[in-house]
């Protein structure tokens, strides 16, 4: 354990993730119960026994692996009102997805399930300590989220608010996180939710008004408005992000192979110095993050159960073989047993990557990423 008292209370707040990648079998077991207790709240996992699940066995056997169109009348009930059919609390916001697979959907983000999303966190506070760059700490986030609201619709006579995930956690969650983010939620919410080139370029002027003369040392966020706003930056005031603030760390996500395929330009934009962690996490949750140097990420095993399809079958995660495909099945405190739809490649435990969404071509296009980027 560090000597310093900050490092010590950095470490207390990640060491829940090193102990579950430790013992990644007793660490899964803990949070299957977790969740069953959750789900037994609900109808859905009352009409699946979820009180009478003792092993994973059981669970597979009482629960079926879903997708989203499977489980979208049970959420159109509960955005009509009917909450415990599907979730133990009314949601604190809807979430859509940008529709990178057809039409968006739409994911209830519960108290609980909020609550575990400040495990964004802990890649930035690896890095803090594995660097020693603690003056991070003392500076501000650059929000460039995505709208809180976008949205709404009427489902059942309720009028039902939408936006996206990274939005409603800075709205809800990031205001108990000691790093400020500027310019604030409310203030990017106001603007509107228009998702156009000329709604971003105001989130953009707004942004750069706002932190301009702010102690910037972070950006966290989805890696494509990353690089849209380094762009436009230049583009519209001639200067870079690195010319105007001293970014410490970048902490994005949102994009499969960011430190390979992304790295040299975001270091061109931002600043060579900037370290960059990469975030793995999706409308349904934050999944995983970088704990060293390598280019990979490790799951959060504390607070999910994951599983894989594999062509061998459904196994947990952690028992994937190096080198070894599949597409990821994550249990959350909203969604029994959810192929979510990602393609997941094993390397050395404690060691995967998301290599992209689950298409027919994914597994060569990941291959020919590696080979241009010389990623060996």
């Amino acid at each position: 354990m560090p000597d310093n008292p900050a490092a010590q209370l950095l470490q207390a707040l990640i060491q829940p993730w090193h102990d579950a990648l430790a013992d990644p079998p007793a660490a899964q077991e803990r949070v299957l119960q977790q969740v069953l207790r959750v789900y037994a709240k609900t109808e859905y996992g009352q009409q699946h026994n979820a009180e009478s699940v003792g092993s994973m066995a059981d669970y597979r056997a009482a629960f079926p692996v879903q997708t989203y169109a499977d489980y979208e009348p049970l959420l159109r009930r509960v955005m009509g009102g009917d909450t415990h059919a599907f979730l133990e609390a009314a949601p604190l916001g809807w979430a859509m997805t940008r529709g990178t697979t057809g039409a968006s959907k739409y994911i209830p983000m519960t108290p609980r399930d909020l609550d575990q999303r400040h495990t964004a966190a802990r890649g930035p506070i690896q890095y803090i300590l594995n660097s020693g760059r603690y003056d991070i700490l003392q500076g501000a986030n650059l929000n460039l989220s995505f709208p809180s609201v976008v949205g709404s619709m009427t489902v059942n006579g309720q009028q039902i608010d939408y936006g996206y995930a990274t939005g409603i956690y800075v709205k809800h969650v990031a205001a108990r996180t000691p790093i400020p983010s500027i310019p604030t939620q409310q203030a990017i919410d106001d603007l509107g939710g228009d998702t156009s080139r000329a709604a971003w370029d105001a989130r953009f002027q707004l942004a750069y008004e706002s932190a301009r003369d702010a102690n910037i040392t972070i950006l966290g966020g989805a890696v494509q408005v990353a690089l849209k706003f380094g762009r436009w930056l230049k583009r519209t005031h001639g200067v870079y992000p690195k010319d105007v603030w001293n970014f410490g760390l970048l902490s994005l996500g949102s994009a499969p192979g960011i430190n390979s395929m992304h790295r040299p330009r975001l270091k061109a934009l931002y600043g060579k110095n900037a370290g960059l962690v990469e975030i793995y996490g999706a409308t349904e949750g934050m999944f995983g993050q970088q704990r060293d140097d390598r280019r990979r990420w490790m799951p959060n095993y504390d607070l999910y159960v994951f599983e894989v399809e594999t062509r061998a079958g459904i196994k947990m995660l952690h028992e994937m073989r190096p080198g070894e495909t599949g597409s990821l099945i994550v249990s959350t405190p909203v969604l029994p047993r959810y192929k979510i739809g990602d393609v997941i490649r094993a390397f050395a435990p404690p060691y995967f990557l998301c290599i992209g969404r689950e298409r027919p071509w994914t597994r060569a296009a990941y291959w020919f990423r590696r080979i241009m980027d010389l990623d060996f």
